[in-house]
């Protein structure tokens, strides 16, 4: 075996495998003749072995372009697009090429700069594990910081884009379409269920389709059947409970509840019993859904329901082997509003807080006026809006092929009257959304987006194009938002700034007179800077002390009214099931009842603008009125001066952790921003509590009344204290976030002037060379840089 291959299997962090290699007398020239079976013969291990593959078919890749590390050509050069693991393209994806659409055109364009992207991926992450390697096993500050940072590099977000809508709207059929796979999730006459959450992501690691099932607690599953058991006249009347149960038992009336709980009953899912995932890997999309038709659909013939196990599961998630347009986006089929089911629960609350766009999917035929749709959204807003991180809404008018009778049938006549009766339904459901006050008060008029899709005529073209179908525009946004955080990128720019850092660190002689002089400027700077950034946190701060002390006073003297509204309309089951589960009730049908949640409205509408201006979802303006991004201790501006050429490496690092704490800090309060909202409503539920367990143990005559009048005295007696703890503790948490924002500034942004431009006395390795190469890397990647629009 020859040094090459030494090297290779080094550089993949593979090298317990090259005595297996030197045996089997792999070479440079035989290396890039392997086979699978010849992978599989050499690396047994499944895990290792599909990391092998993947990565000699990118070296393969870069052996069919000019080699970049040595040519200015690189990115003028596109790779084959004829290659052999190409032969199984699905129809879609055929339709994909042969279309003459811009916006196909520029989808393939983007597939060809993404394996580009991934090759510089693949040769950076290569080299920063050379670098690591290199690096002297000593224990000291420096060292230990580079390490970090180095093994830091690969963090990345994922975005997810959340879908609503009822069964039967056409959600599978146009997630099936925009990812180009047809039979991923099935569609049709089979009913979704109701609980079952749906995740799509890419399959970046092997050429399989996977599905990963979640089930909820046998725990768990032992409350629901206790809650059924406890309201058996309720449980008979619910035809979602009568469901779960003929499906998961078949005959489940007269059998106790210690019988529908022995391990036998759940015999063939033991991943169940033992709190696994579990794993199923197919050939096909086709194979694999409908393997999980058991897992995620209600089947049912007449009053007779199919056998299943969808009442267990909490989650689905689907993996698609290598679709790049899901590299860093998840696609979640989501219930319309939380579940009975605790954990079901928390997980649809998290996955609708991280949604960064949702889709509202609805019949074109009844879009406007579907309740539902609507009602999502209404009883979704806060959590996707202030409580969340959500910048855009897409209603999808889905069937947007149907039609109704015409005089002219000519194809002509009938695409141009498809198209005007689209054009009509975005019309009425733009003013639908305009006359809805709560939600937008969340959300602005810019944010909210209309589409007509029809997944059939994508698929057929029988009277539209495919541009008319509207669904390349939703693949062309997937594209876009794709690429928002690519991977690339991200981990280049990191990697530039660690070698400037240890390149500067390498030749300590000399300069230190300057680099002293400019650690001085430099922290003079910062001090500065963090009394800029401090400033308009006050002002924040102060503006929500202001609006929630009006909102204390408001919720005092309104507490009647906003109580009544709530429980007025409840008889004795609704009250019952609402203090059951702490205040809140989603009925099997009509609204949510959350009395928590309208408790605390006069403080979240009070507050509501103000957090909406200092935590803002949509624009470039970021936090606290943008004070972010005009931080900086101006080594971009040095770094363009002579008087510093000396010193350049070490603002060039400085510059790149400035970014980086920068997009950290961005996410740090991206996610706590949820938490410091929903404290309102939390602390209310919390002072609510002891009522709630006081309620639900009435029974008999008077039920109704000994709750209702429980409920009010609890709130009249607390009304003086509840609503100021609420405001206190919304307060402490903002005091809280500003003092760990300034302390991230100041000890990270001091640590890495330290760490640049005074630490001594260590032995660092020459990384000129990959220096070298990974601003190759860096400037291509700018020149070629791919924007959202």
């Amino acid at each position: 075996m020859d040094a090459y291959v030494c090297n290779i299997l080094t550089e993949w962090n593979l090298s317990e495998w090259i005595q297996t290699f030197k045996d089997h007398e792999v070479d440079k020239e035989s290396l890039f003749c392997l086979e699978d079976h010849h992978i599989a013969a050499l690396i047994p291990k499944v895990g290792r072995q599909s990391i092998f593959q993947k990565r000699l078919r990118w070296l393969k890749e870069e052996q069919n372009t000019t080699d970049p590390e040595t040519s200015d050509s690189f990115f003028e050069v596109c790779p084959s697009t004829s290659k052999t693991n190409d032969k199984g393209k699905r129809k879609l994806d055929l339709q994909d090429e042969s279309s003459q659409s811009p916006a196909i055109k520029r989808a393939c364009e983007d597939i060809q700069a993404t394996k580009r992207e991934e090759v510089i991926l693949s040769k950076v992450k290569n080299i920063m594990s050379r670098v690591l390697y290199k690096l002297p096993n000593q224990d000291d500050q420096f060292n230990k910081f580079l390490k970090k940072n180095i093994n830091d590099l690969e963090t990345d977000k994922m975005e997810v884009v959340g879908v609503f809508g009822r069964t039967g709207a056409g959600k599978s059929s146009l997630i099936n379409a925009v990812i180009g796979v047809k039979n991923l999730l099935p569609s049709g006459r089979i009913s979704a269920c109701t609980s079952v959450m749906i995740k799509v992501k890419a399959n970046m690691h092997n050429p399989k389709y996977e599905a990963e099932i979640e089930f909820i607690t046998k725990e768990e599953w032992e409350e629901e059947l206790n809650h059924f058991r406890d309201d058996q006249e309720k449980a008979e009347d619910d035809q979602d409970t009568v469901k779960k149960l003929k499906a998961l038992y078949g005959k489940w009336r007269r059998r106790s509840l210690e019988t529908l709980m022995e391990d036998k009953c759940f015999r063939d899912i033991p991943e169940f019993l033992n709190s696994k995932s579990k794993i199923l890997t197919r050939d096909t999309a086709e194979d694999l859904s409908g393997e999980l038709v058991k897992y995620t659909r209600c089947v049912e013939h007449g009053e007779e329901v199919e056998r299943g196990y969808w009442p267990l599961v909490k989650c689905v998630t689907f993996r698609v082997p290598e679709n790049r347009r899901l590299q860093h986006i998840t696609l979640v089929d989501l219930p319309g509003n939380g579940d009975r089911n605790k954990s079901r629960d928390k997980m649809w609350k998290k996955l609708v807080g991280s949604c960064s766009t949702v889709w509202i999917v609805a019949d074109i035929n009844r879009a406007a006026a579907e309740k539902e749709s609507w009602e999502i959204l209404e009883e979704s807003c806060s959590l996707m809006g202030n409580g969340g991180e959500c910048r855009q809404i897409h209603f999808i008018c889905t069937k947007s092929d149907s039609l109704g009778g015409s005089d002219d049938q000519s194809a002509a006549g009938v695409r141009a009257q498809i198209l005007r009766e689209n054009e009509q339904a975005k019309r009425k459901v733009r003013a639908e959304f305009s006359k809805l006050k709560d939600v937008k008060k969340q959300f602005s008029e810019e944010c909210f987006k209309v589409f007509t899709v029809s997944s059939k005529e994508f698929m057929n073209q029988n009277s539209l194009d495919p541009d008319d179908t509207e669904i390349p525009k939703l693949k062309e946004f997937l594209q876009d938002l794709n690429d928002w955080h690519s991977e690339t990128r991200n981990y280049v720019s990191g990697a530039r700034g660690i070698l400037s850092l240890i390149q500067g660190a390498s030749s300590r002689e000399g300069f230190q007179a300057e680099k002293t002089a400019v650690s001085i400027e430099l922290e003079e700077k910062l001090s500065l800077e963090l009394d800029k950034v401090k400033k308009p946190m006050d002002e924040t701060l102060t503006a929500f002390e202001r609006c929630l002390s009006e909102g204390v006073e408001t919720s005092k003297s309104s507490f009647e009214k906003v109580l009544n509204s709530v429980l007025d309309p409840l008889n004795y089951r609704s009250l019952k099931s609402v203090v059951e589960k702490g205040g809140i009730h989603k009925p099997t049908s009509g609204d949510l009842i959350n009395i928590n949640m309208k408790l605390s409205s006069c403080l979240t509408d009070g507050i509501d603008e103000e957090f909406k201006k200092t935590f803002p979802n949509e624009g470039n303006s970021g936090p606290f009125n943008g004070v972010f991004n005009v931080f900086s201790l101006g080594t971009e501006e040095m770094m363009m001066n002579k008087e510093y050429e000396n010193i350049k490496l070490q603002l060039t690092f400085l510059k790149t952790e400035e970014e980086k704490m920068k997009t950290k800090l961005n996410k740090l309060i991206r996610e706590r921003k949820k938490t410091i909202y929903s404290s309102l409503t939390t602390t209310i539920e919390e002072t609510m509590k002891p009522c709630y367990d006081r309620a639900k143990e009435f029974g008999g005559p008077g039920m109704l009344r000994n709750m209702r009048e429980t409920i009010e005295k609890h709130v009249h007696d607390s009304k003086d204290v509840m609503f100021a703890q609420a405001k206190d503790a919304m307060m402490e948490q903002l005091r809280d976030l500003k003092m760990e924002i300034l302390e991230k500034l100041e000890s990270t942004m001091q640590e890495s002037i330290e760490l640049s431009l005074k630490t001594d006395g260590v032995s660092i390795p020459d990384v000129s060379d990959e220096l070298k190469l990974v601003k190759k890397y860096y400037n291509d990647l700018k020149r070629t840089d791919r924007v959202p629009r």
